[in-house]
């Protein structure tokens, strides 16, 4: 049986200079996951535009389900504004409101997360309170719940991703979030310290944290599992850490070692970052 993974957020056209590609953290992770050989879905809304149907058509060639994905009939598809002057250190402007904002529940979404094996949800795709309420009632499944934190400013309240912590399996997080979550609790900004720290008040099992060029490191009861990550000659980071994340969590449930996760992860968040855009196509042996 494959493992069946569910995730919550946004989708999005990421404008680059370039021009536009679909983009948008959950989706790069429920594209990956699917790549993988997971039965991953997609809970998210899009205009009812042609942006909103060529993304679904984008979606369709991957084969990756859109059943989970609503069409709103009030608010327009997702559009991220990118500047990529520095490939390691995107910057981008989020429009809002959009469609994902009010991602309404429904009973076919929460049987979904309650039969799914992992729930992968962040910040992003519940700062408006509707969808907050909806990822809130799929919270309460006793699946393995995994916060992306992906910090978007100003799109974050810490009310909020305190509220989250509280429902939080696993924490994957980079470098530059982990000083912001150092700084808002008053403690040390050294990793093992603000690890230390979550993992005392908040009842999570691993923290990952990601930490670009140099790797990776995972912290779980007190101890740190650290990888220097594969040397890549940079395309672009876009959707280098939803790789990341997404090959973790393959190899978590299948009950692999941390060591091994983490190193497969780190692969995959590499072999991303060698390649433009945040979901090229691939196969595992290319890897």
């Amino acid at each position: 049986m494959k493992h069946k993974v569910v995730v919550f957020g946004e989708m999005l056209w990421d404008c680059l200079p370039s021009g536009a590609v679909p983009g948008g953290a959950p989706m790069n992770v429920a594209l990956n996951l699917h790549q993988l050989g997971l039965d991953s879905r997609l809970i998210s809304s899009v205009g009812n535009d042609s942006d909103g149907r060529q993304l679904l058509e984008f979606l369709a060639r991957f084969n990756l389900p859109v059943d989970l994905i609503q069409t709103n009939q009030d608010y327009e598809t997702s559009k991220v504004l990118v500047n990529d002057e520095d490939p390691e250190n995107i910057k981008y402007t989020i429009v809002s409101p959009v469609a994902w904002d009010f991602i309404a529940w429904n009973p076919e979404m929460d049987q979904a997360v309650s039969s799914s094996n992992a729930l992968v949800f962040g910040t992003l795709g519940v700062r408006n309170s509707e969808s907050l309420s909806t990822l809130l009632k799929l919270l309460h499944h006793k699946t393995l719940r995994i916060f992306d934190v992906n910090f978007r400013p100003p799109f974050y309240d810490f009310e909020v991703i305190e509220t989250l912590l509280g429902y939080t399996d696993i924490l994957k997080i980079n470098e530059d979030e982990l000083v912001i979550f150092a700084n808002y609790f008053d403690i040390n900004p050294e990793v093992e310290s603000v690890c230390a720290y979550l993992d005392q008040h908040f009842p999570m099992d691993l923290i990952c944290v990601t930490m670009g060029s140099k790797g990776a490191l995972l912290y779980k009861d007190g101890k740190t599992f650290e990888h220097t990550g594969y040397k890549v000659q940079v395309a672009d980071s876009i959707g280098a850490g939803d790789a990341f994340l997404s090959g973790f969590i393959k190899t978590y449930l299948e009950e692999q070692s941390l060591d091994k996760a983490l190193d497969f992860a780190c692969k995959l968040g590499a072999f991303v970052a060698s390649k433009k855009g945040g979901t090229p196509k691939y196969k595992i042996s290319e890897l």
